[in-house]
């Protein structure tokens, strides 16, 4: 019986080419095939970098099939690499369900580590990195958007998200609206590539200036933002246990306004917490 192969998760470079590293290169041209996203993307890449494999397309829709039938491939002595449209697999990308059905079966899942748009954000971001959260990229639609700010509103860890061109616009406004004008962030454009920029200030600031030049708003964008202050805890429970009191006597809204106004908590996530807690 034939000894198991192995998947390799091999990080590709999200801009510059030299970014791909001698040991990503040696693993690709050894593995049976490359499973990608995008393989017409991922063959040009390939085809560039002199490399000629098999390419296998393993995205959102047909990811939990392909990894049974994968993982069986696998099983069977084939080595397999697992590559992103451009960085490290898995981070906002599929994968994770090929990654778990190999590990099910035996199989060794062995990292090849390489370039991360995430992470080159932060490297270079200036705010507080030891420790993070990433977000990947916040819902298309407005209302759904700003739900999912007002819920990271008072998370103390720094954010990291990614956006698209025609969205960055509008994302960096709801920012600003939902987590404060003022709380700092960067913004880092096309990372590695030609027309790399990283523009820093407040959120608001950074609106204008997004605003105000249109090549601003094209490329590949990674928004990182600070956290809330560490106080933030300490501040909602002192709103909610106001806003359990005032609304004793006072209808819920000018119950969340005046115990928002008292304790510096977020109205939106006092009005109401009475009930949600309960």
């Amino acid at each position: 019986m034939s000894q198991p192969g192995i998947l390799y998760i091999v990080a590709t470079p999200i801009g510059n080419l030299r970014d791909f590293s001698p040991r990503a290169r040696e693993t690709i041209e050894r593995v049976d095939a490359v499973c990608a996203e995008d393989t017409r993307r991922s063959g040009q890449l390939l085809a560039h970098l002199g490399i000629a494999k098999p390419l296998i397309a393993l995205h959102e829709h047909n990811e939990q099939t392909m990894a049974e039938r994968l993982a069986v491939r696998l099983a069977r002595g084939e080595s397999l690499a697992l590559i992103s449209d451009a960085g490290t697999p898995l981070v906002s990308d599929p994968g994770y369900r090929l990654v778990r059905a190999a590990r099910a079966g035996g199989i060794t899942v062995s990292p090849v580590p390489g370039p991360c748009a995430a992470i080159a954000a932060l490297s270079v971001a200036g705010l507080a990195s030891d420790r993070f959260v990433f977000e990947g990229f916040l819902p298309a639609k407005p209302a759904a958007r700003r739900e999912r700010l007002t819920y990271l509103s008072n998370e103390p860890r720094t954010l990291v998200f990614y956006e698209a061109s025609h969205r960055i616009a509008d994302t960096l406004t709801d920012m600003s609206t939902v987590l404060g004008g003022d709380r700092p962030a960067v913004i880092a454009r096309e990372l590695t590539k030609l027309f790399e920029t990283v523009l820093d200030g407040t959120l608001a600031q950074l609106c204008e200036r997004i605003q105000a030049d249109a090549d601003q708003r094209k490329g590949e964008f990674v928004v990182v933002v600070q956290g809330a202050p560490e106080d933030v805890d300490a501040r909602l429970s002192e709103g909610k246990r106001l806003y359990a009191k005032l609304s004793e006597h006072l209808p819920p809204s000018a119950a969340a306004k005046l115990a928002a106004e008292i304790s510096g908590a977020p109205r939106k996530a006092l009005y109401g917490s009475v009930a949600m807690d309960d």
